[in-house]
């Protein structure tokens, strides 16, 4: 069975309510990324979901643990996350720098999936900061140092490169537009499959014995509006572009 760990796609908002003299507060826990692992799962992965809050005490303790993996997909969670645990921030302790672990997973034969969002690549605010991360000089494109997000409401079309290639798994040309993606600049010796605009969405790669891909918009809304995560591609893309990476 083919293994696949999926660290982000949660989101924690805190929302004040104005009315008048008085106010009150509520907040709402979401955790995304379903419909990824249900396309999948319906493929015999087995999907492990670490959401974001989570990375900090459940990230794989050692490389053994890690490299059980076929394929580690970050999506939507910065670099922050992995990098300032409680112990390093709050008590000033050393610790194994985990970015640098999946790099090294990497080289070493496991594959890296990078899925867009306003924490992924450089994101908004530039506050994803996977430049200047272990994990920058891997990916199968150059990740800027500012605010990389394009938003996009009218719908941003996309153009397929390489229709053939195992990793788009002959889903077709025809695409539903996006809203948004992260805009990220070519890599020398890599492979762009598919682009959003004039901008790599899709792309893939190696790094030492392991490959790299990456999907520069959301596996979910907002920036994957309802036509494509209804669009019957859907499942088959990521299924393909995950096996592919993984090696299969």
């Amino acid at each position: 069975m083919k293994k696949a760990l999926l660290l982000g796609e949660s989101w924690t908002t805190h929302m004040i309510h104005q009315k008048g003299f008085d106010s009150f507060t509520t907040t709402e826990y979401v955790e995304g990324g379903q419909e990824f692992r249900a396309a999948l799962e319906s493929d015999g992965w087995q999907v492990t979901h670490l959401p974001a809050h989570t990375i900090e005490a459940r990230f794989p303790s050692s490389a053994a643990e890690l490299a059980d993996h076929d394929l580690v997909v970050i999506s939507d969670v910065g670099a922050n996350t992995f990098l300032l645990s409680r112990a390093v921030f709050g008590r000033s302790e050393s610790e194994p720098n985990k970015l640098e672990r999946i790099r090294d997973y990497v080289i070493d034969g496991g594959g890296l999936l990078m899925v867009g969002g306003y924490l992924s690549f450089s994101g908004i605010d530039a506050k994803a900061k996977y430049a200047a991360s272990p994990l920058g000089d891997i990916l199968p494109v150059e990740v800027l140092e500012t605010d990389d997000r394009e938003e996009h409401p009218e719908g941003a079309p996309v153009l397929v490169q390489a229709p053939d290639h195992g990793a788009l798994g002959g889903v077709g040309t025809e695409w539903p537009p996006l809203l948004g993606y992260n805009r990220t600049r070519e890599r020398a010796g890599a492979q762009v499959l598919a682009r959003v605009k004039d901008d790599p969405l899709i792309a893939v790669g190696t790094a030492g014995k392991g490959r790299t891909g990456v999907f520069t918009s959301d596996m979910s809304p907002h920036w994957a509006p309802p036509p494509f995560m209804e669009w019957p591609g859907y499942a088959p893309l990521w299924r393909a572009l995950a096996s592919w990476i993984a090696g299969a």
